[in-house]
């Protein structure tokens, strides 16, 4: 079992998504805040703006009536009613040299008049802030030129003009607003993180379910299930892969019990063969030769348990991965040729004739793999071939693979046995049951899977052809 570990957990997925919710809520609140804070801020500054122009016209009226009126600059009446009705604003009028020639009680604009710049129009941009006292003050500072009537040539009276309006009233309202809109973000943000934690909660509900069944899941019950029609279409695709596992466990797990039923009752024949042979040669007293052929007989079931045990030792490691291929170029006409030299006695003895067909290039494998493979085929062959009859072998090159076909005549495998003739202590022909524990072509198909390989057979007209195909290039 390989297990990835790692030093510090992985956030939750319900930490994950709320974490993200909240955090993209709250800085959408907090920039809506600042917009709506800014945009209040423009329109106070706006009113004031509007509010100064308007003191700066009747300063600029004011002005003007007193030269038409007095014909001199004693406006100190006029000016003094200029602002009536006005409350919380303040003026100064100062001539271009700087002597102050009126200005209201409050705050000193002359002051303001040396650090603000002048300004051609009254606007909330231009507007300049000061504070005064602890009190803060807003205004602008104006280049008026009044005209002088009945002057020849016509002459202007220049003016500087400072306007102010107090903003205590705009700050204290600000300051009551502005904890009322942070107040609603943080509510609104803590609110909407709760919400996602209790709708990723919820949401997380069908994950949960089926982590509880998944919980329940022992080797009784490997039959067990999930409705994909019961999950929301995000988790279909998970319990799909859910149930295509939990059938790949099944039949693993059937597999895995019919072969451990299998080789309990493969190794009991030769046991049993052992134990009541050695009984009865214990039964009573016998001479030499007696007692040898007993240890004849009993030494064939020890090599017989020997080559099942030795199969399946490679099938374990196979299945665990741990046979591991040593690749070198194979010559498969010089390897054939071997084993037909080392089947020939048998052959002979069964009345079976052997033929290599073909050429190929050479294939990169293992070669004791390989040749292990080809003799499991070559013996399962003339085990099932009549006398009188020839098992062909044919090499062919296909592209950048080579086939190898192992071809045989006699009876037919019917078409429903030839799936499992590569599961392990299968025999389609229960005739030959002595002759070996079944597992010589389960042996086969995993050596050529171990290669990158294909391994088929088809039975029809007579003939039985189980075929191999590797890669020229393999490893």
């Amino acid at each position: 079992m390989i297990t990835l570990t790692s030093k510090i957990r992985p956030a939750s997925l319900s930490l994950r998504v709320t974490a993200f919710v909240g955090i993209t809520t709250t800085l959408c609140l907090i920039i809506l805040g600042y917009i709506v804070q800014q945009s209040i801020d423009m329109h106070f500054a706006e009113q004031d703006a509007e509010e100064l122009r308007v003191v700066a016209d009747s300063v600029r009226t004011s002005l003007t009536t007193s030269y038409t009126d007095q014909g001199d600059v004693d406006f100190h009446d006029l000016l003094e009613s200029a602002i009536s009705g006005h409350h919380g604003v303040y003026f100064m009028v100062a001539a271009p040299d700087g002597r102050n020639l009126y200005s209201m009680p409050g705050p000193d604009l002359s002051a303001m008049i040396v650090s603000a710049g002048v300004v051609e129009e009254i606007s909330s941009d231009s507007l300049y802030s000061w504070v005064e006292t602890g009190e803060t003050f807003r205004g602008s500072v104006l280049n008026m030129a009044i005209p002088i009537p009945n002057s020849r040539p016509e002459v202007s009276q220049p003016f500087t003009v400072a306007v102010a309006a107090t903003m205590e009233f705009h700050m204290s309202f600000m300051e009551s607003f502005n904890k009322t809109l942070w107040s609603i973000v943080a509510g609104a943000s803590l609110i909407t993180i709760l919400a996602a934690w209790f709708a990723v909660h919820q949401g997380h509900a069908p994950l949960r379910f089926v982590s509880d069944t998944i919980s329940k899941v022992k080797s009784d019950q490997l039959g067990l299930r999930l409705n994909a029609d019961q999950v929301p279409i995000e988790l279909v695709e998970l319990v799909t892969s859910f149930n295509d596992m939990m059938g790949r466990v099944e039949d693993e797990f059937k597999r895995l019990s019919n072969f451990s039923a299998d080789i309990a009752h493969e190794l009991r024949t030769p046991l049993t063969n052992i134990t009541t042979q050695t009984e009865v040669g214990l039964s009573k007293a016998r001479d030499i030769e007696e007692y040898r052929e007993i240890l004849y007989s009993n030494l064939e079931e020890y090599k017989r348990l020997t080559k099942m045990i030795n199969d399946m030792l490679i099938l374990a490691k196979t299945d665990c991965g741990l046979l591991k291929p040593k690749y070198a170029d194979l010559n498969l006409h010089t390897d054939i040729v071997e084993l037909f030299d080392y089947f020939e006695a048998w052959s002979e003895e069964k009345g079976v004739s052997l033929a290599l067909k073909g050429e190929c290039q050479s294939v990169r494998g293992d070669r004791s793999m390989i040749k292990g493979a080809l003799s499991n085929l070559l013996s399962n062959a003339i085990r099932n071939t009549p006398p009188g009859e020839t098992v062909t072998v044919t090499l062919k090159t296909v592209g950048d693979d080579t086939l190898i076909t192992v071809e045989n005549p006699g009876s037919e495998i019917p078409n429903e046995y030839l799936p499992r003739l590569f599961d392990r202590f299968y025999r389609a022909n229960q005739s030959h049951q002595g002759e070996g524990a079944g597992l010589g072509l389960a042996i086969v198909k995993s050596i050529v899977d171990i290669h990158n390989g294909k391994i088929s057979v088809t039975s029809e007209n007579g003939f039985t052809i189980f075929s191999i195909q590797l890669s020229n290039q393999a490893g």
